[in-house]
Formats: structure tokens, C-alpha cells, sequence
């Protein structure tokens, strides 16, 4: 099965829900999603429709880059980690891969409240991604 059959219900979603900028290719046998999506309930719909494709994410065969538009209005949350850097992670699981890193006491934006465990933040650096909200406290 070719990979853009395989994700085609995720490819659509992210065409019908107005991701612009959307770039599908393959390369090396990996699918690359790539775009800017206007909220963050959008990437969180995408994200939901990958882990039903590929539950816990585990084909390796896709790669999303969708980022949330910075135009969006967003909350500010502070990281209220014991004394560590809170990572921030390319989807919302300890199993996805760290984009980046929040310090002790930074103040991020909260980009959407994924669900309880995981929220959608974008550092002071810019780095967007899902971070676990037990370390994050809205301000």
C-alpha cells in the first residue's frame, strides 16, 4: 500500500480543514505532512486522526509538521517543573520525539489543551509542540 493511501483520511482532513501552505511528499519510504494550521484544535484533530491510522505512532512511516499559526490569540502558561526543563515534544506522548525545551519557571503560550494529560504550547524560542500539562500552570 502506497503511504499517501494509507494516511489519505489524515491528508484529507488536513486539506478540509484549511492547513495552509499543505505540502504531501515521500521521501525514503516516509511521508512527509508538512503545513500551518489557524488553531491548535485543528493539529489536535490531525494528531487524533494519525494515532487512529497508526496507534501509538509506531509505523515511523509519516512525519506531520503542522504548525499553529502565531496569529492566533493564546493564554500564557508557566512551567512549574520541580527544577528540570520541561520537554516539549513533536506530538502528544513521552513516545514522540523532544523538538525542544521550556526552563524551570518560562512563561510558554498555550496553544490548545489537547485533552487532560497533553497541551500544545509554543516556547519563548518558537518551538511549538505537546507538552505534559502536570508541569504547566495557566496564568
Amino acid at each position: 500500500m502506497a503511504l499517501q493511501d494509507k494516511y489519505q483520511e489524515l491528508i484529507n482532513a488536513a486539506k478540509t480543514s484549511g492547513v495552509n501552505n499543505l505540502q504531501v511528499r515521500e521521501q525514503d519510504n516516509v511521508l512527509y505532512i508538512d503545513g500551518e494550521a489557524a488553531t491548535g484544535e485543528v493539529k489536535d484533530n490531525l494528531w487524533n486522526i494519525y494515532n487512529k491510522i497508526d496507534p501509538d505512532f509506531r509505523a515511523g512511516d509519516l512525519i506531520m509538521n503542522i504548525n499553529v499559526s502565531a496569529m492566533a490569540p493564546d493564554a500564557s502558561a508557566k512551567v512549574t517543573t520541580d527544577s528540570s526543563n520541561l520537554n516539549v515534544r513533536k506530538g502528544p506522548g513521552t513516545d514522540q520525539p523532544i523538538v525542544g525545551k521550556a526552563a524551570h519557571g518560562s512563561t510558554v503560550t498555550l496553544v490548545s489543551k489537547t485533552n487532560d494529560q497533553w497541551w500544545l504550547i509554543r516556547t519563548e524560542n518558537g518551538e511549538e509542540g505537546y507538552a505534559y500539562a502536570q508541569y504547566l500552570s495557566v496564568q
